[in-house]
């Protein structure tokens, strides 16, 4: 139990992705998280009022099992394999930039402030959750995929679109941390 209640080397989940993907490959399957929003849209219907979402929909249906998986890994690790004095790592450089902002050092990995229940009791915090939602949704389907998609199926497969689109997710990334961000907090 303690090999699973630990952090875990960079080098395995490397390694873990790297059979994943070349699995993938050999499949002929690529791998892409905001596929299965589109998969999903059309299993309910939406193939009726967009053409966007006219495909054979059950040939993706093997990516929602990544979905669903996702979602329970995620509920089984938070409430059953983190130990309740857990601390996330993290720099003192980092809380120093935090704080400078107002924001506590995180005992989770996701700050309850921002992420939790408690988001939702301010109206800033809302309006930046929906606009932050509406755009990353807009941003995955004007590139053609998400981060994980391009970033690891794309880039795995030796698409010149992908690799393009992970350098804008970058500088993106950069441009938010420190320009746009500190503007709103």
């Amino acid at each position: 139990m303690d090999l699973i209640l630990q952090p875990w080397p960079w080098y395995v989940s490397g390694a873990l992705i790297a059979f994943v993907m070349w699995l993938l490959l050999y499949f002929g399957k690529s791998f892409g998280f905001s596929n299965n929003l589109r998969t999903l849209c059309t299993m309910c219907g939406a193939d009726k009022f967009a053409p966007f979402f006219k495909f054979n929909w059950k040939e993706q249906s093997w990516n929602l099992l990544f979905l669903v998986g996702a979602g329970l890994g995620g509920y089984i690790a938070t409430n059953y394999l983190t130990t309740p004095d857990y601390v996330v790592a993290i720099s003192e450089a980092t809380i120093d930039d935090l704080s400078v902002l107002g924001f506590a050092a995180p005992t989770a990995y996701a700050p309850a402030s921002q992420f939790g229940m408690e988001a939702l009791s301010s109206w800033q915090n809302i309006l930046i959750l929906v606009t932050g939602g509406f755009m990353v949704g807009f941003g995955a389907r004007y590139a053609g995929g998400c981060t994980s998609g391009h970033a690891i199926s794309g880039i795995s497969d030796l698409q010149p679109a992908s690799l393009l689109a992970v350098v804008g997710f970058f500088i993106g990334g950069l441009a938010m941390t420190h320009l746009i961000f500190p503007l709103i907090y």
